[in-house]
């Protein structure tokens, strides 16, 4: 048994390989496939099957795509409601890979349809844990709400997943490999640990949901300080549910050394913060797309609406595929009405921060903290800051007073670029203090 793990690190995502006698399996793929057919074609193995733990929301699945292309069967819980064909597989049901077998668990508590998939062989044992099991933490409970084949409250799927740890994998043994669909970083959880495997002895160990408590301790402590819900994650499940089509690349228009465009649909300039605020459009919105430790298909997908049109900007035009494989990860691809570089000559600059006249005179600012809601929590950086998160500022713009500048912040300096960016769109004075928020900590 030979076992690859993939891990995309904007959204923390880990999907995997299986190949067993030149028979491969796939479990929770990504949205571009190409990986796993080069893995496919150097081991000279046939991909025969692909396992979709649960309908993800942070990401869109290949799993239609894949199916498409290689004749592979999708295999899925039957609670899925999924829309596309597929082999229901649920507990009881078993698939053999060459010398495998996969078997299944349900193990709602995610979400009600989720499974964890069992990969044995001889005295082995593997765990695709999905998003019930992670390591150091579980799957948060609170994303299907309204979303999904079946809508489940917080509170009761919280009880399952009490209910799974307690009953689920009792009969495992502690040499159970572990491979979870996140790890640190990810919004599917609260506390991940940054290991990418653990085994099930260690989990039982050293991660709280194993420890012996009550149901009801249990439910306080799963939905206390979860993470804010980005808009576009049941806009994904629902995506997932239904099967992804290949995102077409040819549906967009590209547009060199652009000067104007439309002014009523929103922006997205994906350059560095430096090239953003010396000359962009008016309606621009700054989400960096630097490289992989900008976490761009979250926010992008946490400011614009499902269906909401927009604009890309890009630095130069080695940076296009990139840029749209990143935004079809979220399935906005489809929203997207071009993709442009822009000419010197545009219309709109970002007004200098002086720190050392904010650092003199902070009362004459209105300072507005953008960092999320678990952040201010633990702190305040201003203690008059004004404190709406990133994911809501749009929306809330009209709760800000206009009758002083206003300077942006979050922890470091992403965030506060794209909140300030947003906040210009008023037509007033906006300073992005960015990365030297350092300096009053």
């Amino acid at each position: 048994m030979i076992i690859k793990q993939f891990k995309d690190v904007p959204l923390a995502h880990f999907s995997y390989a299986v190949i067993s006698d030149g028979k491969m399996a796939l479990i929770d793929p990504g949205r571009n496939p190409k990986p796993y057919y080069l893995l496919a074609e150097s081991e000279k193995a046939t991909i025969v099957a692909v396992f979709e733990t649960h309908p993800h929301a942070d990401f869109v699945s290949s799993h239609l795509q894949i199916h498409r292309e290689t004749g592979a069967v999708i295999y899925a819980s039957a609670l899925f409601g999924a829309d596309y064909e597929h082999q229901a597989f649920d507990e009881g049901d078993t698939v053999t890979l060459g010398s495998l077998v996969f078997k299944a668990l349900n193990t709602p508590g995610h979400s009600p349809d989720s499974i964890t998939i069992i990969a044995q062989k001889g005295e082995k044992t593997v765990l695709f844990t999905g998003d019930t099991l992670f390591i150091g933490d579980v799957g948060r409970p609170d994303l299907r709400e309204s979303v999904g084949n079946k809508a489940v409250k917080r509170i009761e799927l919280a009880r399952a997943m009490y209910k799974t740890l307690q009953t689920k994998f009792s009969d495992l043994p502690d040499n159970a490999l572990i491979y979870p669909a996140h790890g640190a970083g990810s919004l599917c959880g609260k506390n991940m640990s940054s290991d990418s495997s653990s085994t099930l002895g260690a989990e039982r160990i050293g991660n709280w949901a194993f420890k012996v408590q009550t149901e009801e301790e249990f439910v306080e402590e799963i939905l206390k300080d979860q993470p804010f819900i980005p808009s576009y994650f049941g806009f994904n499940v629902d995506l997932n549910k239904m099967g992804p089509e290949k995102p077409k690349k040819d549906d967009y228009t590209f547009r060199l050394s652009v000067k104007q465009l439309d002014k009523e649909t929103v922006v997205i300039d994906t350059r560095d913060a430096k090239a953003y605020k010396k000359g962009h459009l008016p309606n621009s919105i700054n989400i960096m797309a630097r490289g992989n430790d900008d976490k761009f298909e979250t926010w992008l997908g946490s400011i614009v609406k499902p269906n909401e049109p927009f604009y890309l900007v890009v630095p130069s035009v080695g940076k296009v595929n990139d840029v749209f494989e990143r935004t079809s990860k979220i399935g906005y691809e489809n929203q997207l009405k071009g993709i442009v570089s822009l000419n010197s000559d545009v219309s709109e600059s970002s007004a200098e921060f002086n720190l050392q006249d904010f650092k003199s005179n902070q009362d004459k600012y209105t300072i507005v903290d953008v960092r999320n809601e678990s952040e201010v929590a633990h702190g305040k950086i201003f203690k008059d800051a004004i404190a709406i998160p990133l994911y809501e500022l749009r929306d809330r713009v009209g709760e800000i007073p206009s009758d002083k500048p206003i300077a942006v912040h979050c922890a470091g300096g992403y965030r506060s670029a794209a909140g300030s960016s947003i906040l210009e769109q008023k037509n007033q004075t906006v300073f992005d203090i960015s990365d030297a928020v350092e300096e009053f900590k």
